[in-house]
């Protein structure tokens, strides 16, 4: 896929937060730039800073230093053309699911009618497969299911980005492979691709989806290694991955600037603690 110039730009990003303990730096000078229509996946384990850095560039939250931009225009807050996916569904358990996509469409089209908006909330619950299941709410839907429904909502607004924080991390291998494959539709849409970037510990996930994967080093504080272009023909499936040289190349590459990330933060860790020598090795599951 061509792309056209940046539309996503973070330059010299830094945050820390306030605690009990003091204060946590969490992001140092980090820097980042999507071009418009891009894939973009943000890999690292598990408390490596990347929701901070996905709130950052989604406008939740500023910046302690440095500066985001999109479309050359400086971010003030969340922008009425993105959308959001949350691994935890974040739907309104006493709406249907036709309602939950419908107030969506109703904050970023307050003056389109009623019946309108039920109307592209119906069209976007159908293109995820949900035509049967509009008038369910969450608690009577999968977990699959409710996916699906946040999915609807985050397009039915119409977006020019999505910010993705492990949408698919709840869901069954099964389910989650079924979602990924209706995501990378969605998003790659020839008459409107869609600008999304996406955090995950999953390797193979960022393969399937991703025009390029940006390594997060373990924090705190955190930084971006040197973005890895995916440079795979689409439609790409799992079991198609597993076979193909290229993408086993890239995986190499992912893993392996993962894993030198990780061993130098463990020696920065050792020199500066006297009790880092009983540090223990990062957990199986908290690798991508």
């Amino acid at each position: 896929m061509t792309h056209a110039g940046t539309f996503i730009e973070a330059t010299g990003v830094s945050k820390s937060f306030a605690g009990r303990g003091g204060v946590r730096d969490v992001l140092r000078n980090v820097s980042l730039s999507v071009r418009h229509g891009e894939f973009v996946s943000i890999l690292g384990t598990m408390g490596s800073g990347k929701s901070t850095l996905l709130g950052i560039l989604a406008g939740l939250w500023p910046p302690d230093a440095g500066t985001v931009t999109v479309g050359g225009e400086p971010l003030r807050g969340v922008r009425r053309d993105a959308a959001f996916v949350f691994q935890n569904y974040s739907l309104l358990p006493w709406f249907s699911a036709l309602e939950n996509v419908r107030l969506a469409v109703e904050a970023a089209c307050p003056n389109q009618s009623r019946a309108d908006q039920r109307a592209t909330a119906l069209r976007a619950l159908e293109q995820v497969g949900l035509a049967n299941a509009v008038g369910r709410r969450p608690g009577q839907l999968s977990g699959g299911m409710r996916q699906r429904v946040a999915i609807a909502r985050a397009f039915a607004t119409g977006p020019d980005m999505l910010f993705l924080d492990e949408p698919f991390g709840a869901l069954d291998a099964l389910t989650r492979e079924t979602l990924q494959q209706e995501l990378a539709r969605l998003c790659s849409r020839e008459e409107r691709p869609v600008t999304t970037v996406m955090i995950t510990n999953s390797v193979e996930e960022a393969l399937l989806l991703s025009d390029r994967i940006v390594p997060i080093t373990p924090g705190p504080p955190a930084t971006l290694g040197a973005p890895i272009p995916v440079e795979l023909p689409r439609p790409r499936s799992i079991a198609e991955l597993a076979h193909d040289e290229r993408a086993t190349h890239v995986r190499a590459h992912v893993v392996a600037t993962l894993t030198a990330s990780l061993g130098g933060h463990r020696r920065r860790a050792s020199t500066s603690s006297p009790g880092a020598h009983a540090l223990q090795p990062v957990p199986a599951e908290e690798w991508p």
